[in-house]
């Protein structure tokens, strides 16, 4: 079965081979039901068939369980008998255990190399969707991209956004007449959902070296593609971050990747895990951007199998794209339940052997309603399927196994190390620093220009007291010059020593030196 991949058997005794054709692959899929009935090892064996067929593969992990792909099952477990068992009852015939060409990421850097992006790749749409802004708090994050691309502030991380809403804020006045009322509200608003983000660990996402997406379209020298392994258990604990970031990570492979056509096999498989977080209170905008995306990535080779426990959870537009189904048991014990069951028999083409509605109540773990596209991309009758055993070991890893395959994984080092070039934050920083200075020097020029108009006006009363006293002393003399000589001579010589003496304390003085320094440069000039 070169051509397509192994899914398990169906027909009368479960002896019919159900396949899903490579060449539509990229068609899309769903894969639904239950907690319990066996969605991740339908996953885990879907990844398994993608990858030896040379078809790299991005999928995130949930619960963990889907580490066991870095390793081979064992004839030595627990479940070695009812694995034979199975496979002689689907005729599978070429199982073998076996293990694959795994990389693990990890938004948080703890299970698998970092994963990031930038504000600026986000984008304004995903961001707000990520924060849960509202409409006018929207208007000013998109206000704030722009303000980046225009004066030319790179927005890479958190700390990018944060200075630049300040910025935005400071200067509101100015912003508003060109792009529209930008309150101080809104901005608070928006600071404290990033704090909050911030808070959950959502920062670790944002910076650089942003991922590569040649990255997670990798194959391994013996031509089988690499699975990449989201660590999803921690990032669950904040639903918003999770499902955002991989719609981010879909949009980005629709945007960069070239047009392929109808190509043989896909380029890259996509498994959006607990997808109902995809569309849970989501904008009608992005829905509609989840649907356009949904429907032109095929052209690029991309296929996205969307895993949830219902199919009602995916919007009905999304939901007639994907045309490669696999159905687990639903429970219907609700009448809503009932509604949601019913809907989704309705998908399927008759098969006259059963009633659909009635299978997908009633089929045990590990077997699931079927419904593949086969010649001509028509899809297939439905049929009830007994799933095949995975090759690789079904269950997680130890924390030292997966440290060994990160650890000899061919990006190692690559993402590890964070860089922090300069961007917004360095150059607002920047201008607020010189900005400051010039303030500290404008400051202290003024200070400077005030003490020179004191020490002026203090020469200036200093002058006039000493022309003062030089008159009256010449008043004096003029008054008492008619005397006798030796009374005038002794008070002439009482009034100079007082005036010599006031002249003398004058000039030892700042004051004075001045003074002299003036009178001294004017003799001088004057020669």
């Amino acid at each position: 079965m070169s051509d397509g991949i192994f899914i398990g058997g169906g027909g009368v005794g479960y002896k019919d081979a159900q396949q899903l054709l490579l060449k539509y692959g990229n068609r899309h899929g769903l894969i639904a039901g239950a907690t319990g009935t066996g969605k991740t090892v339908t996953l885990q064996i879907l990844a398994e068939g993608f990858s030896n067929a040379g078809v790299p593969v991005f999928l995130s992990d949930v619960k963990g369980d889907l580490s066991g792909l870095a390793k081979a099952g064992s004839p030595d477990g627990k479940l070695h008998e009812p694995f034979v068992n199975r496979n002689t009852t689907i005729n599978f015939t070429t199982f073998v255990y076996e293990n694959f060409p795994v990389t693990f990421w990890d938004l948080f850097g703890e299970q698998g190399h970092p994963i990031r992006t930038t504000v600026a790749e986000m984008g304004p749409l995903l961001l707000s969707r990520m924060l849960q802004l509202t409409d006018a708090q929207e208007g000013v994050i998109n206000i704030a991209f722009r303000v980046s691309d225009e004066q030319g502030l790179p927005l890479l991380d958190l700390k990018d956004l944060q200075a630049l809403l300040v910025w935005c804020g400071e200067n509101a006045d100015q912003l508003t007449l060109r792009y529209g009322n930008i309150s101080s509200s809104s901005i608070g608003a928006i600071q404290r959902s990033l704090l909050v983000l911030e808070n959950q660990g959502g920062d670790k996402l944002f910076g650089e070296p942003a991922l590569d997406l040649s990255d997670i379209i990798r194959t391994d020298p013996d031509g089988r593609g690499r699975i990449s392994i989201l660590a999803a258990d921690k990032l669950m604990s904040s639903p918003g971050l999770y499902a955002t970031f991989l719609l981010w990570l879909l949009s980005e492979l629709f945007e960069e990747l070239p047009e392929v056509g109808n190509p043989d096999k896909p380029k890259l498989v996509f498994f959006f895990d607990e997808a109902h977080l995809l569309f849970d209170d989501a904008p009608k905008a992005l829905v509609n951007k989840v649907e356009q995306v949904a429907r032109l990535i095929r052209s690029k080779g991309v296929g996205v199998y969307f895993v949830t426990q219902n199919p009602a959870d995916v919007p009905d537009d999304i939901l007639g794209q994907l045309g490669n189904r696999v159905q687990h048991a639903l429970r219907a014990f609700t009448a809503r339940d009932q509604k949601n069951l019913e809907r989704a028999a309705e998908t399927y083409r008759i098969n006259p052997r059963f009633d659909i509605e009635d299978a997908i109540k009633s089929v045990g773990t590990g077997e699931a309603v079927t419904s593949m596209l086969e010649a001509k991309g028509v899809p297939s009758v439905a049929e009830q399927t007994l799933i095949r055993p995975p090759s690789s070991q079904l269950g997680p890893l130890s924390a030292l196994e997966r440290a060994g395959v990160i650890a000899t994984s061919p990006i190692a080092g690559k993402y590890e190390t964070v860089l922090d070039r300069e961007s917004a934050f360095e150059v607002l920083s920047k201008r607020a620093n010189d900005a400051a200075q010039a303030a500290e020097q404008a400051e202290a020029a003024e200070e400077a220009a005030e003490l020179a108009a004191k020490e002026a006006k203090a020469d200036e009363k200093k002058r006039a007291e000493l022309e003062r006293e030089f008159k009256k002393a010449r008043r004096y003399e003029t008054k008492d010059y008619g005397r006798s000589t030796s009374r005038r001579s002794s008070r002439s010589d009482s009034l100079g020593e007082s005036v010599t003496k006031l002249v003398i304390k004058e000039l030892k003085g700042t004051t004075g030196r001045r003074i002299v320094r003036g009178l001294l440069g004017g003799l001088f000039k004057g020669r």
